[in-house]
């Protein structure tokens, strides 16, 4: 029998020990009176005269030590990402609950009852009065609590991250504000939160290969949606005219340091605006985002400082000139310039080639929160041409930590546009672009019926959080990141062989 099995029996003989003693392994509801960071947070300034046995508290928590000497001994109970001591002594408590506490193992959750003290070393704690078990962990926790180190294990079992690791829960405990933050700042602009469907007959509003499934009673093959934004477009057109949706997208590509393929965005659509608005709200929404979140607007990431206090603003085509290395600089008319384009890319028409060269020349030096806008029209389908320069879009997408964090434009509203740009992506398909648009003559029929000047844009969660908490990787900000099964497990033959 191995180790890890010898020990697993052993805790599952002190739940006969535990109910022995009166009390349930799984335990019954348990009031508390204070949490345990409420407890650190109004009394952990208090000296030792200003606490008075007179105030009972009734806390709950995970053990987390164990320090037992003779007749009395000291326990931390950790919950909600602070923990607190409790002081267990044989005289202040009955026989069966001091019993209880000798049989504790860590990771065991049990609830305590008495008054706050300070020891003679001056820490807060609890003098327990009252013991009550409420669940038995019968695996071990990770060794010391030092934290859960390897990171496999952290993504597969992200309840064990949480509990040994107080840094994963700060990450989506942030996360968690910034998502309240941008719902509060567009609800208080006038925006609506709505819902739109996850499977779609037509997946559109961005270019990306989706998953297929299929729907039996209808006998269709629906897809997961890559984006809501063609289903948020009709509602403008339909009168709601700032809408919003936090949503679950779903496209099938690879894995990566910045990629998963189910991942959140915040959608937003806002009528009677166009993209240059839409810059403005955006520098508004993130400078106030961060400091919902971090308490700032700069943070630190990858070894850098990122203000999101002020976010710069580039041309594509400026931003090629800025980041260009090397003597042979381009100028303005060199960059738009299609054969300049052409001699330094492989592709077919100019506007893909810019694409192309800013990727390849700036989007890595894209550090510092900033704005790229102006794109070329063969990239951006959905978007309102400029006017003075038709090879371009209103478009912008928003880069911070060399990452594309943000997308918008202003959008196109011209329904025979709209379908001789759709006709275009069906030629790109057929030329072997899996990725591009497919016609959705629905979108193109509730285009027929006026859709006001709107700007729509789209920003990533994921990203946004990897870089307002430090963290590297998009699977550390995903509370259940999709990784390659493991094979079995054999957890439930390892109950089954305990059982009489």
């Amino acid at each position: 029998m191995s180790l890890e099995d010898e020990l697993l029996k052993q805790r599952w003989t002190r739940i006969r020990e535990i109910e022995e003693l009166g009390h349930r392994a799984y335990g019954k509801r348990f009031d508390f009176t204070h949490s345990i960071p409420r407890i650190v947070a109004e009394y952990g300034s208090k000296t030792a005269e200003e606490l008075s046995p007179e105030l009972k508290v009734r806390i709950a928590g995970r053990v987390k030590t164990i320090r037992s000497k003779g007749k009395a001994g000291f326990a931390h109970l950790a919950q909600n990402g602070e923990q607190l001591q409790i002081y267990v002594r044989s005289d202040a408590v009955s026989a069966n609950d001091f019993r209880l506490f000798q049989i504790l193992d860590i990771g065991d959750v049990v609830g305590a009852e008495g008054y706050l003290f300070r020891t003679r070393t001056g820490e807060l704690s609890v003098h327990v009065e009252r013991l009550e078990f409420l669940s038995k962990t019968l695996f071990s926790m990770p060794e010391k609590w030092h934290g859960l180190e390897d990171v496999e294990m952290r993504y597969r079992q992200r309840y064990l991250d949480l509990i040994a690791n107080p840094d994963s829960r700060k990450v989506f405990v942030t996360r968690s504000k910034i998502i309240a933050s941008f719902r509060r700042q567009l609800e208080e602009r006038g925006f609506i939160e709505v819902e739109t469907p996850m499977m779609q007959p037509l997946y559109g509003g961005a270019t990306a290969r989706p998953f297929i499934t299929h729907h039996n009673a209808l006998d269709i093959d629906l897809y997961l949606r890559i984006a809501p934004e063609l289903y948020l477009k009709r509602l403008v057109v339909g009168g709601l005219e700032r809408v919003y949706e936090i949503n679950r997208n779903f496209r099938n590509e690879g894995l990566g340091f910045k990629y998963n393929p189910e991942f959140t965005m915040l959608e937003f659509y806002q009528a009677y605006t166009d993209y240059r608005g839409l810059m403005d709200l955006s520098a508004e929404l993130l400078k106030q985002v961060a400091l919902d979140a971090t308490g700032g607007t700069e943070v630190e990431w990858n070894g850098a400082r990122l203000d999101f206090g002020s976010l710069r603003r580039f041309s594509m085509r400026e931003a090629v000139i800025e980041f260009w290395e090397g003597a042979d600089r381009p100028t303005l008319d060199n960059v738009r310039d299609p054969q300049w384009l052409k001699r330094h890319s492989s592709k077919a028409s100019s506007g893909e080639a810019l694409a192309e060269i800013f990727e390849r020349v700036a989007e890595s030096q894209l550090g510092q929160p900033t704005i790229i806008y102006d794109f070329p029209v063969e990239t951006s389908p959905l978007s309102k041409n400029k006017a003075d320069e038709p090879e371009l879009v209103e478009r912008f997408e928003i880069f911070a930590g060399g990452m594309e964090i943000g997308n918008a434009y202003t959008e196109l509203n011209d329904p025979q546009e709209q379908r001789r740009r759709f006709e275009t992506q069906i030629g790109m398909r057929e030329r072997g672009d899996e990725e591009a648009h497919q016609m959705d003559e629905d979108y193109v029929r509730a285009l027929c019926y006026g859709m006001p000047p709107t700007g729509g844009e789209g920003i990533g969660i994921d990203r946004l959080t990897m870089l307002l908490t430090g963290s590297r990787t998009i699977r550390d900000v995903i509370l259940f990141p999709l990784l390659r099964p493991e094979g079995e497990i054999g957890v439930a033959e390892r109950l089954r062989a305990l059982e009489p």
